[in-house]
């Protein structure tokens, strides 16, 4: 993790989200946090649980793109899970264990990655030498006879550019300088197949699923296929070999789980839809169901994976929802206690709409002009365009439903849909996009309620 100030971290999160001061403080104090933590002896460390946060506003206000800038800022692991998608036991839905599960195989996968990207020097030399072996297989120790006499050696077609070195390393010279690119060989390759098994059961066995599906794919043989592919393909896949048998696998398991632990941020969205006293029927039972499942995951506990045991005790939690209906006290107390910092998120003005538009470095009005500049049209937009553009979704969002800064990409690709269309014929190919345009292309749209209703 790097070590930033919180100063730091709100200023990096102010490069891609506009306002929600409150917010960013609230994390980058949490993100410090463990930091600090980390200072400490081990006892202390084990005592300091993090401070789980839970981020309140309507959509598209930034509470996940904070969570997520959060986790690629420390470059820890991140997992995000909608709180809607679990169920106690007896009902429809994942066994909240699962998100421990989900976050573990995506560190482990990352790091298997990065493992092979550092062997790629070795990997490929290791595949160098296959492809040669291919190219010319290890001759016997002693020539073989027939009724003529000795068999002529087989002729690979490689001429003598370099007299008194063997052929093997006039091979590799030629490999190494790309001579041998377009010739076709025969390549065994391992077919990436696994057992079509499902287990559907309750809490718990998704686990055991797993496990079933790696032994009986452990018990089948390996597919391997022959194919002919060029020799550049074939340095490619082979490398792509060498680099996952070169990986350290017990290490990868052993360095995600530790990452997890003490670095790991699980985002849980949409938990007001979780929060309620079950007084109503129908599926609205399992609600507290949910919540009492999900408390000792966040309190702190030891959750089985097919890589080891994960301890959940220092994971940063940080629920985020609406609560237009529930309230953050309709959670149960216990939950509450778990969740002890709570920040309220602004809504979104034509002010922050202008600045969402042209400031953040993936700025919507940058991505538009990127797309376009690949047909080699040259779009720009005026200021007034803009401001234009953040008024008509203030006005949109509060005459039908409030979809804060995501408005804006209805508007965006309703405003340019023309231009994206005719883009490869276009003659014209530099357009100034001012405030008459925005007018022309979208008011017709929204003065006419039941069309911005399906449109934007």
């Amino acid at each position: 993790m790097k070590d930033l100030k919180p100063k730091e971290i709100v200023i990096e999160l102010d490069k891609y989200i506009i306002g929600q001061k409150d917010a960013k403080k609230s994390v980058a104090i949490a993100l410090r946090n463990r930091w600090r933590r980390r200072q400490l002896d081990k006892d202390l460390q084990e005592e300091i649980a993090p401070k789980n946060i839970i981020l309140i506003g309507p959509t598209g206000v930034g509470k996940t793109e904070i969570a997520r800038r959060l986790a690629n800022l420390t470059d820890s692991p991140f997992y995000k899970v909608e709180a809607s998608k679990f169920t106690e036991v007896g009902y429809v839905g994942r066994d909240v264990e699962s998100m421990i599960r989900d976050i573990v195989e995506l560190t482990v996968n990352n790091l298997r990655l990065r493992q092979q990207d550092a062997v790629q020097e070795k990997a490929a030399k290791m595949a160098e030498e296959r492809i040669l072996d291919i190219l010319l297989p290890p001759t016997a120790p002693k020539p073989a006879f027939s009724a003529a006499g000795a068999v002529p050696p087989v002729d690979h077609g490689v001429s003598d550019p370099l007299p008194g070195v063997s052929t093997r390393e006039k091979l590799r010279t030629m490999l190494q300088n790309g001579k041998l690119d377009s010739r076709d060989i025969d390549l065994d390759v391992t077919a990436q197949t696994s057992p079509m098994v499902e287990i559907f059961s309750n809490t718990g066995m998704e686990e055991m699923g797993i496990n079933i599906k790696d032994m009986l794919g452990n018990f089948m043989p390996k597919n391997t296929k022959r194919r002919k592919v060029s020799v550049k393909e074939a340095m490619k896949i082979l490398t792509q070999e060498e680099a996952a048998h070169l990986v350290d696998m017990e290490k990868v398991k052993t360095e995600a789980i530790e990452l997890v632990e003490q670095s790991g941020i699980i985002f849980i969205d949409e938990i007001d839809k979780i929060a309620g006293k079950g007084q109503s029927h129908g599926p609205e039972v399992s609600k507290e169901g949910v919540q009492r499942d999900l408390l000792p995951i966040v309190e702190g506990s030891s959750v089985p994976t097919k890589y080891g045991t994960v301890k959940t005790d220092h994971i940063l939690f940080i629920a985020s929802g609406a609560f237009h209906v529930s309230k953050p006290s309709d959670l149960i107390p216990e939950l509450q206690g778990r969740f002890p910092i709570r920040v309220e998120l602004t809504s979104l003005g034509a002010h922050e709409f202008t600045r969402i538009l042209t400031e953040p470095k993936n700025a919507l009005v940058l991505q538009y002009i990127a797309l376009l500049r690949t047909e080699g049209v040259v779009i720009s937009f005026t200021q007034d365009a803009v401001e234009k553009i953040a008024d008509i979704a203030v006005e949109v969002n509060s005459t039908t439903e409030n979809i804060g800064a995501r408005r804006l990409h209805t508007l965006m690709e309703k405003l340019l849909e023309e231009i994206l269309f005719e883009a490869p014929d276009m003659d014209e190919k530099t357009i100034t996009i001012d405030a008459a345009f925005v007018t022309r292309q979208l008011m017709d749209i929204v003065e006419n309620q039941d069309l911005s209703r399906y449109i934007l």
